[in-house]
C-alpha cells in the first residue's frame, strides 16, 4: 500500500478554507456542518503539529556564536 502524499501548510491552509467556506453556506445541514467542523479541527490539528515541528528544529544563534534551539 503507498503512502498517501502528506499536505504542506499551504494546501492544509486551502482546506480550511474550503470547510469555512461550507459552514458558511446557508443551505448545508447540520450533520454535514458536524462532519465539516470535525474535519477541520483535524487539519488544524495537522497544521499545529507541523508548525511545532519546525520550531523544535530553527535554531539561532546567540551573543556568543552558539547555537540555542528556538
Amino acid at each position: 500500500m503507498a503512502k498517501a502524499k502528506e499536505m504542506t501548510l499551504e494546501e492544509t491552509f486551502a482546506k480550511l478554507e474550503e470547510a469555512i467556506e461550507q459552514l458558511e453556506k446557508e443551505d448545508i445541514s447540520l450533520e454535514q456542518s458536524f462532519q465539516v467542523y470535525q474535519e477541520g479541527m483535524k487539519l488544524i490539528q495537522t497544521c499545529n503539529d507541523k508548525i511545532n515541528k519546525v520550531e523544535k528544529a530553527v535554531l539561532v544563534l546567540n551573543e556568543n556564536g552558539e547555537l540555542d534551539e528556538f
